[in-house]
């Protein structure tokens, strides 16, 4: 499902612009996560227990298995680029049962402002499968009264909804709903942005991804937008082969060119590239990155560098047995000659 900002107009990835979040994670359900969060685990239902009985991941011979959702296509790729950490974080996780978690995250900064967030999710007891459950709803305020709100659902074993609520201090700047549909071997998903009839603006967004084999899929975006004295619309086609350790992606559009290449060398070693051109900008940048995964070290290192001679990299480190986890994460651009890194400690 997409996140869209009806007050800009579709950038030069032909994409929806995503709603801010301090550095959220998605998970496998399809909602954002606001940082520290972890999702409950649920007990699974008797409908989730007569699927397992069945076999996971029963399909029957001869039909094509549903490709996902659209923007979920790079996701594999994306994953393994670090993210730029800057000052020092602290994030403490309180569960408080079994489907309601919250969290306090306090940001100190060099560069910018300092912050304090405070989160809450909720996770219901309709088990979809090990690790999605509806309904769910996830939402963060910092100090400044800014919320970020979410709210997911699944309608019918094939339809899903999602509505997204941002707030800037007391002004209210943006919301969206859209829909999902899941069939056999499609998935199709409709969303609106910042509808207002009155001044007839707005954005609509389309996806749709269709399995040719078991390993092709194909699908399109089309982005519309109007505002008072403007109005366009994107398109863009994609599609993605799946082999048995890697995945590739492409992307294009008239703004230009997206495309990546996932390979999982082993259970500790994955690595992914990742080509961005832009016809509007003229420009084209190249990115390396890698995840480095040892479970008996309780280690996670994803390092990345690009063409524009950017080196970046994250540590994560669990302590165990205490709840503790250690990030500490470094960028360096050596054509700007600017450093930055970062600190993280998250309890629970």
């Amino acid at each position: 499902m997409g996140n869209v900002l009806a007050a800009a107009s579709p950038g030069p990835t032909a994409a929806p612009v995503p709603v801010p979040a301090p550095g959220p994670s998605v998970r496998p359900g399809g909602f954002t996560v606001p940082p520290g969060f972890t999702v409950p685990p649920v007990p699974p239902g008797p409908e989730q227990q007569q699927r397992g009985a069945a076999g996971p991941g029963a399909q029957a011979e001869g039909k094509l298995p549903n490709p996902g959702t659209f923007e979920e296509c790079h996701r594999k790729c994306k994953e393994l680029f670090p993210i730029q950490m800057e000052g020092v974080k602290l994030i403490v996780n309180k569960g408080l049962s079994n489907h309601f978690q919250v969290n306090h995250t306090v940001s100190l900064s060099t560069l910018g402002e300092s912050s304090y967030h405070f989160g809450a999710t909720y996770v219901g007891t309709k088990q979809l499968s090990p690790t999605e459950a509806f309904p769910v709803l996830v939402g963060d305020m910092d100090n400044t009264g800014s919320l970020n709100a979410q709210l997911i659902h699944l309608l019918t074993d094939r339809v899903r909804s999602k509505m997204v609520l941002q707030t800037q201090q007391s002004k209210f700047v943006n919301w969206q709903v859209d829909s999902e549909y899941r069939g056999n071997d499609y998935t199709a998903t409709l969303t609106l942005g910042n509808p207002d009839i009155l001044i007839g603006s707005g954005i609509i967004v389309a996806h749709y991804l269709q399995s040719i084999t078991p390993s092709l899929a194909l699908g399109g975006e089309l982005v519309y937008h109007r505002r008072p004295g403007e109005e366009g619309a994107v398109m863009s086609v994609a599609g993605r082969y799946t082999g048995s350790n890697w995945i590739g992606t492409l992307t294009l559009s008239q703004a230009g060119a997206h495309a990546t290449y996932y390979h999982k060398a082993n259970d500790q070693l994955q690595v992914g590239v990742e080509l961005e051109a832009s016809l509007r900008m003229q420009d084209t940048s190249v990115t390396f990155g890698y995840q480095l995964d040892l479970p008996k070290a309780n280690l996670l290192f994803k390092g990345s560098v690009d063409s524009n001679w950017v080196v970046g990299a994250t540590l994560e480190k669990k302590l165990v047995p205490l709840p503790l986890t250690l990030a500490m994460g470094a960028f360096l651009n050596h054509r700007k000659n600017k450093f930055q890194c970062g600190f993280g400690l998250t309890i629970g």
